[in-house]
């Protein structure tokens, strides 16, 4: 028997020498096993695993795009073909960079891209959100205290006109108060019994 039929009846010899086992020879358990990674694999982690192939052809490019440079800087007739190789994997590079895009959902602000185009730091944009949703936050808040007044302005209106129906309603609104806080609690409970406890604002 020659090398090749005995390489391939007890499999591939690797690079390094190392023979790989045929899979045909694997257990059924080595084959479950193979079977059930292959399906755990998450969408976060297949899109993550996406995104790094769009950040390596984006280094690629970046580096097709240098060689580039140095031929056009230093042009002369020997260097015809080496400059029409490197177009040729530059337009090729960017034809996979598009294909790789379309498997990852990511949508970037055009601010931030108009940012980077205007030569200053994309994390403007994020100081300027924050600051934006901190402003909004507050004149939410304010609002919120405003109707809280309010509430109570009225209440103490309410309790000089209709004493009664003013300690009905607060009776209520205890009950209901706490019929909440029971059904919170309940809810928070524990596997081993334990009580997760918020603490009262």
């Amino acid at each position: 028997m020659d090398s090749s039929q005995h390489n391939s009846a007890a499999g591939s010899i690797g690079g390094n020498g190392i023979i790989n086992p045929k899979s045909n020879d694997a257990s059924p358990a080595d084959l479950a096993a193979n079977a059930a990674a292959s399906i755990a694999g998450s969408p976060a982690e297949e899109s993550k695993q996406n995104l790094n192939q769009v950040i390596n052809s984006i280094d690629k490019t970046l580096g097709i795009l240098h060689q580039l440079n140095l031929t056009v800087s230093s042009y002369n007739v020997s260097s015809q073909l080496p400059l029409l190789q490197r177009m040729n994997n530059l337009v090729l590079e960017l034809d996979n960079m598009a294909k790789l895009g379309e498997k990852c959902n990511i949508q970037v602000p055009m601010e931030v891209l108009n940012l980077i185009d205007d030569g200053k730091n994309p994390d403007e944009f994020t100081r300027d959100v924050l600051n934006s949703c901190i402003a909004k936050n507050q004149i939410t808040k304010g609002k919120t205290d405003a109707f809280k007044g309010l509430r109570g302005h009225l209440l103490e209106d309410l309790e000089q006109a209709f004493p009664e129906e003013v300690e009905a309603y607060r009776e209520i609104r205890a009950a209901s108060a706490a019929e909440a806080k029971r059904l919170a609690q309940a809810q928070s409970l524990l596997p081993n019994g334990d009580v997760k406890v918020k603490p009262d604002v």
